[in-house]
């Protein structure tokens, strides 16, 4: 496969602080690629670097193939970067704002795509309507407009749903996943595992600027997660002292319990019949990448 973006041995200090740990990562072309981790975990740094705006101290990153500081201006023509910071120009419509931005590209006549943009971006009748004037979520619709308006092959959205609502979010993913089936390449970092979780066929999970662990989001939920049995237990009767440990939580009269394997349903329920204990209801809940988020980004950090 070819690679579309590579990032080798980045590293990035703000003085005694290290942003970036040696980072090391290939992001293929065509991939819808999640980058997830806690706050300062160096996401935005890492997206930083690659876009220019910062410079790694060590290491080395190129967009299919051209280096982001040596061969600046092709790299930056092939990224179209949607940052989370909500900066626009406010003396500008939002339709000048999309042609201002092509012509940074040296587009010309460019409206057909900006056209196309704000439809599926539902910005058609905010076209003419000044920038001051549009809400926070409708700014960042602008922001993603304007990361896509040269068309370029390598997609960057750095939480580009938060503090946006559910019915826009659901609308900028259909657009999104219809650009990654055309071929672009999508990178994504979020706080919402969900949207990571259905969209993102590959996954690096960050803490304190490295890498713990880089998979599949498939291999992640089989490797990390477990199932969840939820029991509604008959009234009146309490969890038996050996299922305890394995309590992960408690809501009313619901119990869930964790599962490291799917075969320990028999276990459970066994012991639950020699405890004397009913059950009035229960199902099983499938691993989700919330489960591995935790449990990966909690584990002790080795020393080197």
């Amino acid at each position: 496969m070819r690679v579309a973006v590579s990032f080798a041995g980045v590293v990035k200090r703000f003085g005694a602080f290290i942003a970036l740990d040696g980072i090391s990562l290939d992001i293929g072309a065509g991939e819808f690629f999640g980058l997830l981790g806690p706050n300062g975990a160096g996401k935005t740094t890492l997206i930083s670097c690659l876009a220019g705006l910062a410079r790694p101290d060590e290491g080395r990153i190129t967009v299919l193939g051209h280096d982001v500081e040596r061969d600046y201006r092709t790299a930056r023509r092939l990224l179209g970067i949607v940052p989370q910071e909500l900066v626009f120009d406010p003396f500008f419509s939002v339709r000048e704002t999309l042609r201002i931005q092509s012509a940074y590209f040296g587009l010309r006549r460019n409206d057909d795509w900006i056209d196309e943009i704000l439809h599926h971006l539902d910005l058609s009748d905010k076209a003419d309507t000044n920038m001051r004037r549009l809400s926070g979520g409708m700014k960042r619709r602008v922001l993603v407009a304007q990361a896509l308006v040269h068309r370029p092959p390598v997609i960057v959205l750095d939480e580009p749903t938060a503090g946006v609502d559910v019915e826009l979010r659901q609308g900028l993913w259909r657009f999104i996943r219809r650009l990654n089936e055309d071929g672009h390449t999508i990178i994504l970092t979020t706080h919402y595992l969900e949207e990571a979780e259905t969209l993102c066929g590959r996954i690096a999970l960050m803490k304190r600027g490295r890498i713990l662990a880089l998979d599949s989001t498939a291999n992640l939920l089989a490797r990390f997660s477990g199932h969840a049995l939820v029991l509604k237990l008959a009234a009146g009767q309490s969890l038996p002292a050996l299922l305890q440990p394995y309590c992960r939580a408690v809501r009313g009269d619901e119990v869930e319990l964790a599962l490291e394997r799917l075969d320990a349903l028999e276990g459970v329920l066994a012991t639950l019949r020699q405890a004397g204990v009913g059950v009035a209801d229960l199902r099983l809940q499938p691993p989700d990448l919330e489960d591995v988020f935790m449990r990966i980004v909690g584990l002790p950090e080795a020393t080197p």
